[in-house]
C-alpha cells in the first residue's frame, strides 16, 4: 500500500503560485524544486502537490 501521494498540477506562473500557497501557510521541499516545478507539502511524509509550469507538465503525456 502506498504511503506517499504525489498530485501533479499545472500552473501558469510558478513564482506567483508559490507566493499564493505560502500565504496560505504551506511549505515547500527545496530538494524537489527548480525553475519548472516545486513540491508543496500538504501532509509531511504523506501527501505532496507538485506545481509544474504548464510547458513542463505537458511533457508528461502526448494527450
Amino acid at each position: 500500500m502506498a504511503t506517499q501521494i504525489f498530485v501533479n498540477l499545472p500552473v501558469k506562473d510558478l513564482n506567483r503560485s508559490v507566493a499564493f500557497f505560502t500565504a496560505l501557510g504551506y511549505t515547500f521541499n527545496p530538494q524537489f524544486t527548480n525553475e519548472n516545478a516545486t513540491c508543496m507539502i500538504v501532509s509531511k511524509d504523506h501527501i505532496y502537490v507538485m506545481l509544474l509550469v504548464e510547458t513542463f507538465f505537458s511533457t508528461f503525456t502526448t494527450k
